[in-house]
């Protein structure tokens, strides 16, 4: 591990990698207190998703921040990307790092990571927040799955390409990540009400009310989840907590952590 200062918010920050079920997984670390786990979203990295959440949320937490297979400085295994081999694997990055259990926060993507982790090794996870998160395919709003067949890598969002490439300028491994992310999404089969009510921790359920997810579908996941609560913001995907694909709000991005420290502390 090495010390560095980060670039986006002046934080002290500690960063490295750790060889992880066959792949170099990058991680970062800020703050101190509890474990805090932040997991990206797709086609994402920790940046683009974290970055205007981060400095707040340092100030009370040790913050692991996490680059999932394929994403931003991670490498890539020849196989497909998963849900369940994403959560294995940031519960194998914890153990090598010496963490026995933390509170998880994941936005889209990396919401179903955290869920999946709540199932695979719920010993880990102390409470967990669920961003912009689904569990069954009829759970997203009208036309997303056109959307995404129809879909190409020349509609990736700009900013995502240029996050990528600016901590791995390898245009070939965007495309790579694009391709993979694509198939997980459009190949995703549904998961049971049972697999949900299974989970114990407890839970924050965040979703935008113009979010990719419907509030008829975060509704549902918050009744199976029995030691959870639901948050619906007015926005869109990640719009609530700043993620780079919208313009950051300062009160809203306040409005977000000021909720998150409750749930977390309450």
């Amino acid at each position: 591990m090495t010390d560095n200062i980060s670039k986006e918010n002046t934080l002290a920050m500690k960063h490295g990698y750790q060889e992880v079920n066959g792949i170099r997984m990058y991680y970062e670390i800020y703050g101190t207190g509890k474990p805090l786990v932040l997991i990206h979203g797709g086609g994402s990295t920790i940046q683009t998703t974290f970055a205007n959440i981060i400095p707040t949320l340092a100030k009370k937490h040790l913050i692991i921040a996490v680059e999932l297979q394929a994403h931003g400085r991670t490498s890539d295994r020849d196989t497909p990307l998963s849900f369940e081999q994403d959560a294995d694997d940031v519960s194998t990055l914890l153990q090598k790092l010496n963490i026995g259990s933390a509170d998880f926060m994941g936005f889209s993507n990396g919401g179903n990571t955290v869920m999946q982790i709540a199932l695979r090794n719920p010993r880990v996870v102390d409470r967990m927040i669920i961003c912009s998160a689904f569990y069954k395919r009829d759970g997203m709003f009208p036309g997303f799955w056109d959307f995404m067949k129809k879909g190409t890598f020349a509609d990736m969002p700009a900013s995502l390409k240029q996050a990528f490439l600016a901590v791995t300028p390898d245009s070939s491994k965007l495309q790579n990540m694009y391709n993979k992310c694509a198939q997980r999404v459009l190949n995703f089969e549904d998961w049971s009400d049972e697999q949900l009510k299974s989970i114990k921790a407890k839970t924050l359920i965040i979703n935008g009310d113009k979010d990719v997810a419907t509030t008829e579908h975060v509704t549902t996941m918050h009744r199976l989840i029995s030691n959870s609560q639901l948050l619906i913001i007015p926005g869109g995907h990640g719009e609530y907590m700043g993620e780079i694909s919208f313009d950051p709000k300062v009160d809203n991005i306040y409005a977000f952590t000021t909720l998150i420290e409750k749930f977390l502390t309450e």
